[in-house]
């Protein structure tokens, strides 16, 4: 497969730039988005394969931007009549409008990841043999394992973008991941327990049989735990928060608030509060898109800005929010390099990379030690936030009771419920062990789902209403 996609096309890339250029003309911005995306995926469930799919995909999509509004349209045909065919119908916008084209973003030089497919390697073969020595591990390990789930699964995406002013970028991205889950029984009962682990790397960068092995003895471990887990008690307490994968509740109780259209709409709850105190001192929150290999890392992003390092939230007071390059145009502000797409069907807009808050000054133990009666919430499963209202819940997939500054009992069946301004002023303490999680997770936002990372460090969370089925 060639990196080259406007080679693809049934004309000289001379030809197509003026096509391009001659589509957008009038526009303010906008641009000839071209990707070629393969994707395999298997799974073995209960002792035998699954299910195993491969696919590839290749079109464009022509986009042209007006003020406020957006033309777009896109073809899974790379030729120049596809493209004429595209042109006419996103001319609407630009109908009777004379717009100043904006002026390319900046390029870079930075290397996130490989261009290498992985795919490939291990073989077919060899995945299922992997899938296979990771059930029989599991169930050789104990007597309560009644059922096993693994998969693995990766992707290779190739992105080209052609701007009317002839500026062009290209990005190739891969992508690996696999998944462990486990559900253990005791009689009538049965809880589960889960584990994944991935990134934009090759399988044999994160592969071996040690690191499959203690993916497995982590879900196996969260079953078990849960299996004697006592049902959640109801009230409002002080929570601890564990560090890494927790801090899904921060990408999606605050992050998605911090989105530039959200902001720009008027419909997030963090709307017109620029520079004031939104979270308590201490607590900062950034995106970066450019850690190395990291699931939610982009070279650039799907218009072609080099992504960054943006400070959100900075010691509790609102600096920033993330932006793609009309919503920063039209809020005076600047591009952050989180323009985002699904693919070349969908349109750009503020997506998340990697969201995180740094480190504080307190340790774990200090932090646990501080509460007397409280929740430990060390793994969340799902959750639902209302970005106009800031209102969230998160269920815990693993968590315990804090009883005179010590960890007890695992509960199960906990809930966090709150607001999401409200929640990040609650934090009384910040722990000193930032972390990643280990590179699981997908973001969905009008329909379109992107890889992201989250983290955080531990922390401490005064008075929040948990839901349980203890009174």
């Amino acid at each position: 497969m060639t990196h080259d996609l406007l080679g693809l096309f049934d004309c000289d890339e001379m030809t197509l730039r003026q096509h391009v250029s001659k589509a957008l003309s009038g526009a303010d911005d906008g641009e000839l988005f071209v990707e070629h995306a393969q994707a395999e995926s298997l799974t073995f469930d209960n002792g035998r394969l699954k299910g195993g799919s491969f696919n590839t995909d290749q079109g464009f999509g022509l986009r042209a931007v007006a003020g406020e509004a957006v033309g777009y349209a896109h073809a899974g045909e790379l030729s120049l009549a596809a493209l004429n065919r595209a042109a006419d119908a996103v001319g609407a916008v630009t109908h009777g409008y004379s717009g100043s084209y904006a002026s390319a973003p900046q390029r870079t030089n930075a290397k996130l990841y490989g261009e290498g497919n992985p795919i490939g390697s291990p073989s077919f073969e060899d995945k299922v043999k992997l899938l296979t020595e990771i059930d029989a591990y599991l169930r050789g390990k104990d007597d309560a394992v009644r059922q096993v789930t693994a998969s693995i699964a990766a992707s290779w995406q190739v992105v080209e973008i052609l701007r009317a002013d002839g500026h062009r970028v290209r990005d190739v991205r891969p992508m690996t991941r696999i998944n462990i889950s486990v559900i253990a029984g005791k009689g009538d009962r049965q809880e589960s327990g889960s584990f994944g682990t991935g990134g934009r790397m090759a399988f044999t960068d994160f592969l071996t049989e040690e690191s499959w092995q203690h993916g497995a003895d982590e879900a196996l471990r969260q079953a078990l735990v849960n299996l004697e887990a006592i049902d959640a008690p109801a009230g409002t307490m002080d929570v601890v928060l564990g560090n890494g994968w927790p801090g899904v509740m921060l990408h999606e109780a605050v992050g998605h608030g911090l989105e530039g259209d959200f902001n720009r709409k008027k419909t997030s709850a963090f709307a017109g509060l620029m520079g004031e105190m939104v979270a308590a001192p201490g607590v900062t929150v950034v995106d970066d898109g450019t850690i190395d290999a990291r699931r939610g890392s982009i070279t650039v992003d799907d218009e072609g800005t080099p992504s960054a390092y943006n400070v959100l939230i900075e010691n509790g007071r609102l600096v920033g929010y993330m932006q793609d390059r009309q919503n920063a145009r039209l809020m005076g502000m600047k591009a952050t390099g989180n323009g985002r797409r699904q693919g070349y069907s969908h349109q750009p807009m503020p997506r998340m990379t990697n969201t995180y808050m740094l480190s504080g000054d307190k340790s774990p133990q200090e932090i646990i030690a501080s509460v007397k009666r409280g929740i430990y919430a060390v793994s969340f499963g799902g959750g639902q936030v209302d970005i106009t209202s800031g209102k969230f819940v998160f269920g815990c997939t693993e968590a315990y009771m804090i009883e005179d500054g010590k960890i007890g009992a695992p509960v199960k069946g906990a809930m966090l419920i709150g607001n999401g301004p409200e929640a990040m002023k609650r934090i009384s303490m910040v722990g000193n062990d930032m972390a990643l999680d280990k590179g699981i997770g997908n973001c969905g936002k009008a329909g379109q789902w992107v890889p992201v990372g989250v983290g955080q460090p531990h922390l401490r969370m005064d008075q929040v209403t948990v839901g349980g089925t203890r009174a």
